[in-house]
Formats: C-alpha cells, sequence, structure tokens
C-alpha cells in the first residue's frame, strides 16, 4: 500500500455504507444520556447492563430441565482426580496403550504420552457424565463464550477475505462486520456472566485456583483484544480512542513500542498476536476444568462469621477437594456446544440485520481544511510557533514536558524519545518545501523565514495566530488585517491549499516509509485543532461516560471497562495532570485483587457469607432435602 493510496482510503472511506439488509432499528441517531451525580452515561449502556444482570438472574431462578433421556443416576464413575465420566475401565485403556517395562518405556515421547493419558484420558476430555449438581443455566455460560469466541473468529475472518476497506464500502462487508461486532458483544458478554457465576460458586476451591486465574488472565486478553479491533476499524471512532488512548500508554512509557496510532500495528496485533495468546489461554482454562472438574456445591446452611482455625480451614479444603462420591447425570458435550453454536449464529445474524454497525467516516486533513478553515490554520500556526499540544508534549515525540505524567517516577522520561517530531517542521516546513519546488514566491518565503532569527520567527507565528480571529476568505484564500507576520502568511496560506487538495494526508503519512499504515503524525495534527475535539463532544465521545469504551451513535459500548473509565470522573482525580497513570495505577490494583481472589481470606469467603449459591444449586439442595 503506497502512501497515496492510503491517503486516498481515507477519502474513500467519507462516502456513506449501504446496508445489505437494511437497518431495523437505526442506532446511527444520536445518543440519549442520563446524568446522576458524577455518572453520565447512555441509554445505550444502561440497557446492555441491565440486559446481563437480566440474564444472570434468570439463570439463577428458572429451572434447569432433566432432558430427555437424561435422567439423574446413582452411577459413580470418577478417576483419582475426581472427575465423572473418567472411570476405571478409561485408565485401563491408558494404561494399555503403553508397555512400562518395555523398550520403549524411556522414551521421551512415551513418557509424555503415558503422562498426558493419566491427566486427561478420554473420558474427561469428552465427558460422557457429570455430577447431578450440575443442573443449573448458570452453567451453560462457559460453552455460550465460547460459542460467540467461535464466531467472532469466523465472522473476522469473512471480513478479511475482502481486505482492512472492504466493510466500508461494501453492504455484504458492512453485513459481516457488523456480525463481527454483535458476536463480540455476545462474547464478553456471557464471559462476564460466566465470571459472575463462577464467583458466587466459589468455584476456586479445591485445587483450582489456576483455573480462576487463567478464566482471570482470558477475560483480560480479551479486553486487549477488543480495545486493539477498535484501533483496527479506521472511522472517526477508532481515531478517537487511539488519540485519548495514547496518552496512557505513553504515560507507561510503552507508547513508542504499542503505538495505538499506527493502524498497521494495531491490525496485525487484533489478528495475529493477541487471538494466538487468547486461543492458547482459554485452551488451558478448558484442559483445567476438564482435568480438575467442576467444584462442588457450598454448604446450604451460611456458615457462622469469624475466623476459622487451621484445622477446619483444612477440613473444608479437603472436603473441597475430594472424589465426587454422589450421583452423576448424562452429559452430552457435543451436542450442548452444538446447540449454542446455532443459538449464537441466531442471534448475531438477527443482531446484525436489525441493528448494523457504527461506521462514521474518519477525519482526514483534507476534510478538515475544506470545512474548518480557520481551525486549520490556528493549528498549523500553533506548530510552527511551537505552541501546540504535539511541540510541547514530551516523550515519545519530543524532549518537552508540558504532557509528561509522573507518580514518583516518570516511564514517559525512562523511556525517552522513540518516535520524534519536530512538530514546526514535520507538520509545516517539510510539507510546503516540497511544494516550493514547482512555487517560486512560497520558495523566497521558506528562505526568508528559515534565515530569521528564532526569536522573530515566533514573532511572526504571535502576530498570525493573533489576528486569525478576525481571519475572512475571499474565494478561499484567508485575508487578514493588516500587521507584521513576515513570510508566515503566504505560508500557512499555501499550507492551506496543500491541505486541502490531499497532499498534506500523503506527506506525512509517506514520512514513514514502506507500507504507509503509521497515521501518527496526521492524526496528531488533526488533534491539535479543534474541529476534532468539537466533532467527538457532537457524539457525546469526550470522555464524560462512565464503565464505557466510546462509541458513536446510540451503539452500546463496553460496560465490563466501567472500573478503568471510572476514575476519569472521581473528582480531583479527573483534574489531576497524572490523571492517566492514577487510572493505570488503580485499575492494576484492582485487576491483582480479581487474580488474587481465590488466594486473599475475607474475599474468598465471601460466596459462603451470601447465600447466592442457593440459587445456582437449588436443584441439588431440593434433592437432598427429599
Amino acid at each position: 500500500m503506497n502512501p497515496a493510496c492510503s491517503a486516498g482510503m481515507w477519502h474513500a472511506l467519507s462516502m456513506p455504507t449501504p446496508s445489505l439488509l437494511g437497518t431495523i432499528v437505526n442506532l446511527d441517531r444520536p445518543g440519549t444520556y442520563l446524568h446522576w451525580n458524577i455518572f453520565i452515561v447512555s441509554e445505550s449502556n444502561l440497557v446492555l447492563i441491565g440486559v446481563m444482570v437480566v440474564i444472570f438472574g434468570l439463570a439463577l431462578l428458572l429451572p434447569f430441565p432433566r432432558g430427555e433421556g437424561a435422567p439423574d443416576t446413582d452411577e459413580h464413575h470418577e478417576d483419582a482426580e475426581g472427575v465423572p465420566g473418567a472411570g476405571e475401565h478409561h485408565t485401563e485403556h491408558a494404561e494399555s496403550l503403553d508397555d512400562p517395562d518395555g523398550a520403549d518405556a524411556t522414551m521421551w515421547t512415551a513418557r509424555v504420552r503415558r503422562r498426558a493419558l493419566r491427566l486427561l484420558p478420554p473420558g474427561k476430555l469428552l465427558p460422557d457424565s457429570q455430577p447431578a449438581y450440575v443442573a443449573s443455566w448458570v452453567y451453560v455460560f462457559g460453552v455460550a463464550t465460547l460459542a460467540a469466541l467461535g464466531m467472532a473468529i469466523v465472522s473476522g475472518l469473512a471480513i478479511a477475505l475482502g481486505g482492512v476497506d472492504w466493510w466500508h464500502t461494501n453492504p455484504v462487508g458492512h453485513f459481516f462486520n457488523s456480525m463481527h461486532l454483535w458476536s463480540v458483544e455476545l462474547f464478553m458478554a456471557f464471559m462476564v456472566i460466566h465470571l459472575w457465576g463462577k464467583f458466587w460458586m466459589a468455584a476456586w476451591r479445591g485445587r483450582r485456583r489456576l483455573t480462576w486465574v487463567t478464566g482471570v488472565v482470558a477475560f483480560l486478553a480479551s479486553i486487549v483484544e477488543c480495545f486493539t479491533g477498535y484501533l483496527s476499524q479506521q472511522n472517526f471512532d477508532s481515531q478517537w480512542i487511539a488519540t485519548n488512548g495514547k496518552d496512557a500508554i505513553n504515560a507507561t512509557g510503552l507508547g513508542a513500542f504499542f503505538n495505538l496510532m499506527d493502524f498497521g500495528q494495531m491490525l496485525l496485533w487484533h489478528v495475529v498476536l493477541i487471538p494466538l495468546v487468547l486461543v492458547g489461554i482459554v485452551g488451558g482454562h478448558i484442559l483445567l476444568v476438564r482435568v480438575r472438574g467442576v467444584s462442588h456445591p457450598l454448604p446450604e446452611e451460611r456458615p457462622r462469621l469469624g475466623r476459622r482455625h487451621r484445622p477446619e480451614r483444612e477440613v473444608l479444603a479437603a472436603a473441597d477437594a475430594a472424589p465426587w462420591r454422589g450421583p452423576n447425570r448424562r452429559y452430552d458435550i457435543l451436542k450442548e456446544a452444538t446447540v449454542a453454536s446455532l443459538v449464537v449464529l441466531v442471534l448475531v445474524v438477527l443482531m446484525a440485520g436489525m441493528l448494523s454497525s457504527p461506521d462514521i467516516p474518519p477525519v482526514t486533513i483534507a476534510s478538515w481544511a475544506k470545512v474548518a478553515p480557520a481551525d486549520f490554520l490556528d493549528t498549523a500556526a500553533s506548530e510552527l510557533a511551537g505552541t501546540s499540544e504535539t511541540a510541547t508534549y514530551g516523550p515519545p515525540y519530543d524532549h518537552a514536558s508540558a504532557y509528561v505524567q509522573r507518580i514518583g517516577v516518570s516511564w514517559q522520561e525512562i523511556a525517552g524519545v522513540r518516535e520524534p517530531i519536530n512538530a514546526s517542521e514535520t507538520f509545516v516546513l517539510d510539507p510546503l518545501a516540497k511544494l516550493s519546488a514547482t512555487d517560486p514566491s512560497l520558495s523566497r518565503a521558506l528562505a526568508t523565514y528559515r534565515r530569521a532569527s528564532p526569536a522573530l520567527q515566533r514573532s511572526w507565528a504571535g502576530a498570525y495566530l493573533k489576528a486569525l480571529p478576525a481571519v475572512k476568505f475571499s474565494n478561499g484564500s484567508p485575508v487578514l488585517p493588516r500587521a507584521s507576520y513576515g513570510p508566515v502568511a503566504l505560508m500557512l496560506s499555501s499550507e492551506l491549499t496543500l491541505a486541502r487538495s490531499g497532499a498534506l494526508d500523503a506527506d506525512l503519512i509517506a514520512q514513514h516509509p514502506f507500507y504507509g499504515t503509521n497515521f501518527t503524525k496526521p492524526l496528531l495534527f488533526i488533534e491539535d485543532g479543534q474541529y476534532f475535539a468539537n466533532l467527538a463532544s457532537e457524539q457525546h465521545m469526550g470522555g464524560t461516560q462512565w464503565g464505557v469504551m466510546n462509541e458513536t451513535g446510540s451503539y452500546p459500548g463496553q460496560p465490563w471497562l466501567w472500573l478503568y473509565t471510572l476514575w476519569y470522573q472521581v473528582p480531583g482525580f479527573r483534574s489531576s495532570p497524572n490523571v492517566d497513570l492514577i487510572a493505570i495505577y488503580l485499575t492494576g490494583a484492582a485487576t491483582l485483587l480479581l487474580l488474587g481472589v481465590p488466594f486473599i481470606p475475607g474475599i474468598r469467603d465471601i460466596p459462603r457469607v451470601v447465600p447466592v449459591h442457593r440459587l445456582v444449586w437449588k436443584r441439588w439442595y431440593s434433592s437432598q432435602r427429599s
């Protein structure tokens, strides 16, 4: 992809995308927002949160069907690990595959095979029975999460067939993008509900702590996967998320290595690196579930409050880890997976057809210069004067310090300047130098500017900035009151013409060679202006919502990000120059707390004290009482 094609793609995206089936519910309309204290939340996100809570409540309350031909039995089939469906005949079969006294017994391959079969015999991998207490809708959300993940992968592959810009310009591609969006929404919603259920079941009991940890890590990896997906869209939404998210990443010192404005990097992370990690973690989580089995029901009666002595804790731990000795019930795991996949497919197709997906065209320097020329000139002049945000930002772009964050230590300064940008040269002087080859008057103006002292250059740019509020346009050319602008007036008028032609977009992308997918420089230039922020404000994307990733129109965001975005709304935090570091540190602490739930006394005992588990296992408790 050459730079001209890259800039051309941005212009092509400005065209409205035709709809394949027509949007039955128009979510591209402006959103409606509710205000409460420090919180502002859109109705669409509130609806999404409410639906998730209702689904979890129904899973707790609705009776679970026994299933045709699947009655409860009193048969006991457990192996040494206490996992049903891995009976004695499976162990005998596994041992028969290797002769422990044979010539091949010492081979590495044979040893690994024997160990694998001991840990995970076929009866565990594809069980045909499970404990009788596994009779609640809460258990369904694990396989539903996997089905939604599979649908997200398949729809993503369909988008890849047409290329990165296919879904912006083709109705079939847009429909597949809508399927991808809603399959991801279902995937994250089901995963969160699954996490809720496992918490209230205290599912880490009985040597299952690693199962909980891998599940939480998979959740975190899924958030990063969704984030890079948003950045890969190349629409206005992705531009705004990238330019705002860069501040948090830069504050950690990782901005030069994980560049949110590098479309090519984010796309490869989204379609290659993170999916491999995510699928690996999910696969490990599933294997742990198969090896360790599902946790036993908690005692129905509420335990006494107070600190337990060590012998009592050891008795409880031994009971949780002991093999299951109760009745089992039939379980067709492949049938359950097939039904879940079909249900998810129907839901995704319906939502894609009825609700579509957002795709507001991106802002280009060309569109900005045409629609808001005064703001463009003001921004270009501030770049020339060295007063813009980028010119005073600090690492990883320059050695300034206006946007350097520090709590004890500055990770930005430690990482250093990794992507150097000289605002006046990058955004103004270098592009004009290329244009001056065919424009003698511009060439003379540039020569005059470069010969002047830095103080005189700042004086010319300052006078131009001061006069800009009174600018008028005659046949598209700026006309300002008389003042001492030196060559700056001619230079910036030429820059405006260059920007309107689309050549400035292409030039800033061309400064990054090869594929030309790094939009850091044009996005930083656009962000320095007011026009970009005004568009975001019209879409209620100014960062005043809590609990969501910003989204255009009336489309729901991601309520599972509520904790991270909440810190930006807390009085005192939101006005701090270190707010990004505060949000990262506090969210990191909360993440460690979530990972450490099985190990922290008091927190890990909450499910025993708050009797939500009585709803999960109500059918089992009823059968035991009778």
